[in-house]
């Protein structure tokens, strides 16, 4: 079913980002990542007070492959 897209504003689109409008049956990614972040890594705001004294991130990931994307091209 179409949609009605009123006005449109696009500040930026990575590298690997899709910019889509109308009808889609499926989209699949080219690129993946894996972000690794501690405690506060992802706060946005004015005036934030964030207090982590002992954070710890762990990063043991034994998997070989977590996300394949080789027959997305």
């Amino acid at each position: 079913m179409p949609a009605i897209v009123g006005a449109v504003k696009i500040n930026s689109i990575g590298n690997s980002g899709i910019f889509h409008i109308g009808d889609v049956f499926a989209i699949s990614p080219y690129s993946v990542v894996k972000t690794f972040a501690g405690a506060g890594s992802f706060n946005t705001g004015d005036g934030l007070r964030i207090y982590n004294q002992y954070s710890n991130t762990n990063t043991n990931d034994p998997d070989v492959a977590d996300s394949n994307i080789a027959a997305n091209a």
